[in-house]
């Protein structure tokens, strides 16, 4: 069974037109196609949780939909009352997927991975960083004392590393595009940078070491897995060159590594970029799918 947590407020459009949500509700129509799903409906994330990210100043400004002009083209769009809501529920719904893995071994929000955002600022279409707001809650309030965050996404999570740095009970490894946004790299706990052009084949080979480097470093019981499907060849803002094949290949090796050790993993969308929203959707549900049979079947795995 597949547990996926959705909230209305995720498929908003920013009112200037220069960036879309819409690609999270067709997500949930495909999977609701496919069957075998129990959705769950998460709440907005508290304030306090999300001040133990952010500055309060920058939280109040968002809440508020009164975000500096200069922020909200950093951020890409502008922050209304709508966009507003969404950028408090996604938060809560990556916690509550991770609360839903730690209870059955694998879950996913489909949304979230807005791991751009800075503690005072966002940036790159991110405006609250839900995987470190998640993180500091879940292990503040004793659901896990050890996380690891895997971010595959093209780009490297640079405001998720500003936001935990100098941390060991929470550790980062980022695999990303080495020349793609952003321009100024942050420093992960581990970071793997790829040149262009990564094929299936170099991508899997660079990603089987870092994560059982980072699982023997950190020891973790729990992983929080930003599965971004922008390392897809055709992704519009991506520079790799990876097939739809190489995806399920990447997501099958992160989920079966998971469950071997018996360590929950909770997956968000991350970035998935392009004019043919189905295709970029049917990528994300994809992903889903992958790893919710790869962790629950626990079997080898012809990409090993």
């Amino acid at each position: 069974m597949l547990h996926v947590v959705h909230h209305p407020d995720y498929a908003v459009t920013a009112p200037d037109g220069t960036h879309h949500f819409s690609k999270y509700a067709v997500v949930m129509d495909l999977l609701r196609a496919g069957g075998n799903l129990t959705e769950h409906r998460p709440e907005s994330m508290p304030r306090v949780w999300l001040e133990a990210a952010h500055d309060p100043a920058y939280v109040e400004a968002v809440l508020s939909a009164n975000v500096d002009s200069v922020v909200e083209r950093r951020i890409g769009f502008r922050v209304t009352p709508e966009v507003a809501r969404r950028a408090q529920v996604s938060p809560g719904g990556t916690w509550l997927a991770a609360k839903l893995a730690l209870k059955t071994g694998y879950a996913a929000n489909a949304a979230g991975g807005s791991h751009h955002a800075l503690p005072d600022s966002g940036a790159g279409y991110c405006v609250f960083n839900d995987l470190a707001i998640a993180a500091l809650r879940l292990h503040a309030q004793g659901d896990a004392t050890r996380i690891l965050i895997v971010d595959c996404d093209v780009h490297q999570g640079d405001g998720t590393a500003v936001i935990l740095a100098g941390r060991t009970d929470i550790a980062t490894l980022s695999v990303h595009s080495e020349r793609n946004f952003p321009l100024r790299k942050a420093r992960s706990t581990l970071d793997v940078a790829l040149p262009d052009g990564v094929d299936d084949a170099g991508y899997l080979a660079a990603l089987r070491p870092a994560l059982v480097a980072m699982i023997d470093r950190i020891r973790p019981n729990l992983i929080l897995y930003q599965a971004g499907i922008d390392i897809h060849g055709e992704d519009k803002l991506g520079r790799l060159a990876l097939t739809d094949e190489g995806i399920a290949a990447r997501d099958t090796l992160v989920a079966e590594t998971a469950s071997r050790l018996g360590t929950p993993l909770a997956s968000v969308m991350g970035g998935g970029y392009g004019n043919n929203v189905m295709a970029v959707a049917a990528r994300h549900a994809a992903t889903m799918r992958t790893l919710c049979a790869a962790y629950l079947g626990c079997g080898a795995s012809k990409f090993y």
